[in-house]
This record gives C-alpha cells, structure tokens and sequence, in this order.
C-alpha cells in the first residue's frame, strides 16, 4: 500500500468521524427544550456558578499561600491579613523538596509508560481479536472501577512484603498501574473500535506489514487517546497520598506524602508554607493539561460516536 494511498483513507475516515460529530450535536441541539435555546444564558448562569464554588478551595489555598503563618491563625477569614513570599521562600529552599519531585516525577512517569504500553496491547487484543473469555475479561475490568482503591491497601501491602518490595519504586509503580489499568485498556480499545477493520485488512491485502499498518494506519487514530491514557495515569500517580504514605519510607516518597510529613505535625502545622507547596505541586498538572487539552478530551472520547 503506497503512502498516498493510506494517507487518503485516514484523512477519509477522519472527514466522516468529524461528520458524525457534527451531526450528532445537530441533534442533540434538536432535542434540547425550546426555552433552554432561547435562553442559553440559564445554563451558562449555572455552570459558571457551579465552577465557582468548585474554584473556591483552590483560592483559599492560593491566599493562604501568600498570607503570615500569623495572620493565618489570628483572623483567617479576616481581610486584615499580612502578606508575604515567606512561605514559598521556606519552601523552594527546603532541600527535600527535590527529592520529592524527582521521585514523583519517576514513579508518575513510568506509571504512565507502563499503562499504556498495557492498555495499548489489551485494548487492541479486545477490539480486533475474537476468542473465549473476551467477555469476561471486559466485563471483570468494568467490575474493578467500581471497587475503592483503599480496600486493596492491606491487600498491597501484604503482597509487596512478600515479594520484597517494600520501600522500592516498583511498590508504588504496580500499585499505581494496578488503579489506572482498566480505564486505560477501555479507552484504547473505543479508540481502536473507531478504526475501521476493513482499512487494516486493505494493508494487508496490499502487503503492508503488521508494523506499517500499525505505524500508519493505527496510530494516526488513536494517538490523542494515547496522550489522554498517559494523562490520566500519570495525574493519578502524582497526586496520590495514601499510598506513598504506606507502601515507602520518606527516602522513596512522593511530592503529596512527603509534604504532608513535613509541614503537618501531630502539635503544630505549617499551613502557610503547606499551601505554597501544594500550589507548586499542582503546576506540573496544570501545565500537562493546558498543552495537551484538546488531546485529552478528544481522547476521552475517542470510540463514543458511532
């Protein structure tokens, strides 16, 4: 199959999901009450209400980032406040919040790789092949979503001591792919659903080899659910606290574990410079998703229009 050739039958099949898009919203946009069309500004009202109060936590946490552990305590809710860069200075200056980043950016990061390298294999293998037991194995990861990632923790532990794996990287890296595998392997396979099984069979009748038609037929579709896996997994592992307060000790700690340790104590804490910590810690995620946005939601999406 020639370049030309896979490279109009992408660009063909691409034209026809973004009309079925189109055409979907037309009628979604049909179906919608006479008065919510004539009034859109109701249900932008109310969204722009509802992320409000959802914003409201992550602005007192900016203002108690810049405030005196002082004026913290002496009248929080007060507009009689003392501001300052004491916090952050205190805390781009502690010499273990490296060692925090480093370890999280590590562990997040393979998490990531790892999760879709399975999911990207699992998904294909559900999407494409046919055999005795595919149900199950589908239905058994919808089963494991619902299950509450704390129940696992004893469980973790347990079989991390067995193994020897206490207080390791790997700990962390299998307990976090365990989590965020089976949202992977369903994303990866609506997205492979969406690709067309007789443009795969159209490169192999042309001789294109499994590789060539993965590189130039497969990929092209499904890449912005590959970001959106990789996203996904690695937000989970960043941010997670539990974990990486139970299966590591502080050497092996992560930027969520590591601050709680060290600036909330059992007799005093230090919310001010926690709050500056914690807005550092959430910079590397905003940044991810500013970029990579569109991806993530076309992503997410991926294999839902039919």
């Amino acid at each position: 199959m020639s370049d030309t050739t896979l490279a109009n039958a992408i660009d063909a099949e691409q034209s026809r999901s973004g009309r079925y898009v189109r055409e979907a919203e037309s009628r979604e946009a049909e179906r919608r009450p006479r008065r919510l069309r004539r009034r859109p500004w109701v249900g932008y009202a109310t969204v722009a209400a509802l992320a409000v109060f959802a914003f409201i936590p992550v602005i007192w946490m900016i203002i108690t980032a810049f405030t005196s552990e002082e004026s913290i305590f002496r009248d929080p809710l007060g507009a009689d406040r003392t501001w300052t860069l004491e916090n952050f200075t205190a805390v781009l200056t502690d010499p273990n919040l490296v060692r925090f980043i480093g370890n999280g950016l590590f562990v997040s990061l393979t998490t990531s790789v790892v999760s879709l390298a399975v999911g990207f294999l699992a998904g294909y293998s559900f999407s494409k092949f046919r055999y005795r037991g595919r149900s199950t194995a589908m239905y058994t990861l919808l089963l494991a979503q619902m299950v509450p990632e704390v129940l696992l923790l004893l469980t973790l532990y347990t079989t991390m001591a067995k193994f020897g794996l206490l207080n390791t990287y790997p700990a962390l890296i299998i307990s976090y792919t365990t989590f965020t595998l089976p949202l992977s392997v369903l994303m990866m396979k609506n997205a492979f659903d969406a690709v067309p099984d007789e443009l795969i069979e159209a490169g192999r009748i042309d001789g294109a080899s499994e590789w060539r038609i993965m590189n130039s037929v497969i990929f092209p579709v499904v890449k912005t659910s590959m970001i959106a896996v990789c996203m996904f997994a690695f937000i989970r592992a960043w941010n997670d606290l539990v974990y990486a307060l139970t299966l590591v000790d502080t050497s092996k700690q992560t930027l969520p574990a590591g601050l709680t340790l060290t600036y909330l104590g059992e007799f005093q804490s230090q919310y001010g410079q926690m709050m500056a910590a914690s807005l550092i810690s959430s910079l590397p995620v905003i940044a991810i998703f500013l970029v990579f946005q569109k991806q993530f939601v076309s992503g997410a999406l991926a294999g839902s229009i039919k």
